[in-house]
């Protein structure tokens, strides 16, 4: 699976299976982190693919990122905020 792009739906259900693992949307919605705190990340390996999911402080949003995506984590679960930028076809050198 490494290097391989994730379709947005796949990367849906990789998210929400780390958010499952630590315990749930509402779990981490509702238990923030202290500002600067050691525990505030964790990576899950899931099918193969790391997934990292932090926890929200006073000014950031809960977030957990899967390939490139990113979603946050609200108290019923996760919207996605951000897609990965598209590669770009390839370019002959210039001449």
């Amino acid at each position: 699976m490494a290097g391989e792009r994730l379709t947005e739906e796949r990367a849906t259900q990789l998210a929400q299976e780390a958010v499952d693992r630590a315990g749930g949307a509402r779990m981490i919605y509702r238990s923030p982190r202290m500002a600067f705190s050691a525990h505030s990340r964790r990576v899950y390996d899931v099918d193969g693919v790391p997934v990292e999911v932090r926890w929200g402080e006073i000014s950031s949003p809960a977030i957990v990122s899967a390939g490139g995506y990113v979603f946050e984590i609200l108290d019923w679960g996760i919207d996605l905020l951000v897609r990965p930028p598209k590669p770009r076809p390839a370019q002959d050198p210039p001449h």
